[in-house]
């Protein structure tokens, strides 16, 4: 018989609750969940091809060990525990725990058990050697909110239903579904914002849907962002229109002086040079954000990722500095923690921001402690800049020292991240490779051992990370819709023992993964019991982790921070409060409320203030400003940057025949002026080179992208043998980051440059 099961969706950030019908354990529809408290029946095309993900053939199914003749094989679980312990074991024997790499892809953070385990299977291996897709996407946003407000989660968020005035750089949210900003729906939100006579502004060098669909959509030279933003800064102060309103209570002081002095160089006349927008532009966009009764900006992809080029040099970041502009945009005009400005959600689950003593705390290290082998670059938030990678296994030091092993979890740096050719090759030189994953791919191609994610709708949901980025306050649990198979062609294992197990054979098997969990667990209730901001603050741990029983795994970790967290019973200290059986008994989710002021509790810097002229930022504008005097004009050549696809999730859900049919998507796009210029037509093949390397691409001409810019889709290239499946192989695409160098890394946050990339064209 069928049966319906209610879940949210993990595959992006918008978390849409998602009705299914399934019968056995097959899924006969998904629509999107009319009764979900937040997403109201919304639904994407990825959502609705999530029934597909779950029966794709080419999904992996069972362990997978590389033999001799470099092909895959079926295994057993203790095959593929046993061949992991033969491999990683003599590399750390002989060449220490940094010899071994971790890279943690994107839907890591989609996935509850990656987020609860993860750090426990990072510690087990004691490796320094760890890198994430976080600097090739969002970690700018991180540093910079970190240095102002204490936390690489201070994030604070658009409060789209409320505002005026909506300013967005460099960002797509009709496509990506938001980014860094957790809101269902987006296009009800834009059309609601217009409808209540509200202003939407994009600012891109590509005319994107949500360009498309805003009252106003300026073109800007790629990587100018920053300056643009400095430059309204600029004339605030000069126009004195600057007023932090509430929040400039808690601005440290002087801070305001110092950021006067640092706008001083981006007048709008120098910086609508740089940036090709007109000066009486940036002039009018700094008033209408002032005279706003509410207003914010936000930027994204291209504010964090792109490059500026000057004097025929590799791109340079300035990724972070873009980031802390806004931020100081958003402070000045009076919008920071206020409703219709950007706030801070209150996550129903707890995190940086709720937990220690409110008010303060210790802030974030900038540069981080440890730095990388080949090129002396910083940490950052605890790992190093993905960018770097490829050269810490393919360069040994004097000595030999290089990672030697690298385990990567639902990631595909090969596609995602720079020099993927480079990168490619340096896998082939590992002695030891272990991947999680779904899929076999471009990077889990050269693993020693590859074990099975389990679909989707196996596992249980929360959204740990997405909460602490939502335009409403909201909590969902979603237990597994379908049970996990053994059978002849499948033996799945839940991704939470996956993970436990895996740290236990880094610690030389010395504790069960029942063990290991149970230290888990009291560790989180140690460290829910030492936060003054906890509601079980100086409890005894071990009393709530008894009080949990008889949960476990991930169900046990995640009622343990609900209940300490700021909604919680307390465990009796707080009775009505929320539980994870509150959630349970509550399948479209719980509304816990609109966003609401949290200055000054939420603040972790340690002077308990907020540091918005931090010393690493102002160094940020001074190079800027350096830039800004050297780099007059436009420049020449072609630069080229990415675009983001509604039926994409970076490398991923191209198997998936419902959203791979149509027309190819994989297309260069090129202005018609350049396109003559360069002898090419519509639907010809051009050559797309540059010093890191070269493809062949179908072209597309369009005034969609401005001249002197080219845009290509990022995440595709999926031709290496044996991968993915025939669907995706059907339609390869090609990999945009074969062009994209690992030079001209943000120098605060690591972050490699992914846009903005000078280039050549030429007809094939």
């Amino acid at each position: 018989m069928p049966r319906t099961a209610f879940r949210t969706c993990p595959l992006c950030e918008a978390t849409c609750g998602l009705r299914l019908t399934i019968e056995g354990d097959t899924v006969i529809s998904v629509r999107g969940d009319d009764d979900d408290v937040f997403s109201r029946g919304f639904v994407c095309p990825k959502g609705v091809a999530i029934g597909e993900l779950h029966h794709d053939p080419d999904r992996i199914r069972y362990p997978l060990i590389r033999g001799a003749d470099g092909l895959h094989r079926r295994a057993s679980w203790d095959e593929a525990w046993a061949e992991i312990a033969r491999l990683l074991g003599p590399v750390r024997a002989d060449h220490g725990n940094d010899a071994v790499g971790i890279y943690l892809g994107n839907p890591n953070v989609h996935n509850v058990s990656s987020s609860l385990y993860g750090p426990a299977l990072v510690k087990a291996l004691g490796t320094r050697s760890v890198f994430s897709a976080s600097t090739v996407d969002q970690m700018p946003q991180q540093v910079a909110v970190g240095l102002l407000y204490g936390t690489g989660l201070s994030v604070t968020v658009p409060d789209i239903d409320r505002t005026e005035y909506a300013l967005i750089l460099g960002a797509n949210p009709l496509v990506s579904n938001g980014s860094m900003w957790t809101a269902p729906d987006m296009p009800r939100r834009l059309r609601a914002l217009k409808a209540r006579g509200g202003r939407l502004v994009v600012v891109d060098p590509v005319r994107t849907r949500t360009a498309e669909a805003a009252d106003e959509h300026i073109a800007i030279r790629p990587g100018t962002d920053g300056f643009l933003v400095a430059a309204i800064v600029h004339v605030l102060f000069a126009e004195s229109l600057a007023d932090p309103g509430p929040a400039g209570e808690w601005l440290a002081d002087g801070a305001v002086d110092d950021l006067e002095q640092a706008a001083r160089p981006f007048t709008p006349e120098a910086v609508a040079q740089l940036s090709g927008v007109p000066a009486d532009t940036i002039v009018r966009l700094a008033r209408e954000l002032a005279a706003a009764p509410t207003a914010f900006v936000y930027g994204r992809m291209g504010t964090s990722t792109a490059g500026l080029a000057v004097d025929g040099q590799s791109p340079q970041s300035f990724g972070t500095a873009a980031s802390w502009w806004i931020a100081v945009a958003n402070l000045l005009t009076g919008n920071v923690d206020r409703p219709g400005g950007v706030m801070w959600p209150l996550p129903a689950a707890g995190g940086p921001t709720t937990s220690g003593t409110s008010g303060t705390g210790r802030g974030i290290r900038i540069p981080g402690g440890h730095r990388s082998r080949v090129r002396d670059l910083p940490s950052v938030l605890g790992e190093l800049p993905a960018a770097a990678l490829a050269e810490e296994i393919d360069t040994p030091g004097t000595d030999g020292t290089r990672i030697r092993a690298l385990i990567t979890i639902a990631g595909n740096p090969v596609v995602s991240t720079p020099d993927g050719g480079r990168l490619a090759a340096a896998l082939g030189m590992l002695d030891a490779m272990v991947s999680i994953d779904a899929y076999v791919t471009e990077t889990s191609r050269h693993a020693h051992v590859i074990l099975p994610a389990p679909s989707p709708l196996a596992r249980a949901h929360f959204d740990l990370a997405f909460s602490a980025l939502s335009v409403q306050n909201v909590a969902h649990w979603s237990p597994p819709s379908v049970g996990l198979r053994s059978d002849e062609a499948s033996d799945e294992q839940d991704e939470g023992d996956i993970l436990l197990r895996l740290a236990c054979v880094a610690l030389g098997d010395a504790m069960s993964v029942d063990d290991l969990d149970e230290f888990v667990a009291l560790d989180v209730a140690t460290r829910a019991c030492r936060s003054e901001a906890s509601r079980v603050h100086g409890r005894e741990p071990a009393e709530l982790v008894d009080a949990t029983a008889p949960r476990r795994r991930q169900e046990r970790l995640l009622d343990l921070l609900i209940r300490s967290g700021p909604y919680g019973d307390g465990f009796g200290s707080h009775p009505g409060g929320l539980t994870l059986a509150d959630l349970e008994a509550a399948p479209h989710g719980i509304d816990l409320g609109p966003l609401q002021p949290r200055l000054p509790e939420v603040l972790r810097t340690p002077s308990g203030r907020i540091e918005a002229a931090a010393p690493q930022l102002l160094d940020e504008a001074a190079r800027m400003a350096a830039v800004l005097a050297q780099a007059a004009g436009h420049g020449g050549g072609l630069v080229l940057v990415g675009r983001r696809g509604l039926r994409s999730n970076n490398s991923w859900m191209h198997n998936i025949p419902l959203l791979a049919g149509g027309s190819n998507r994989c297309t260069l796009w090129i202005h018609p002026d350049d396109a003559t210029a360069h002898d090419l037509a519509d639907g010809t093949d051009a050559v797309l080179s540059n010093g890191t390397g070269e493809v062949r691409v179908a072209v597309e001409v369009t005034d969609a992208v401005a001249p002197g810019v080219v845009c290509l889709p990022h995440g595709w290239g999926h031709s290496g043998a044996g991968t993915w499946g025939a669907v995706a192989a059907a339609a390869p695409g090609v990999n945009s980051n074969l062009l994209t160098p690992s030079t001209g890394i943000d120098a605060l946050s690591g972050t490699a440059v992914l846009n903005g990339i000078p280039v050549t064209v030429r007809a094939a």
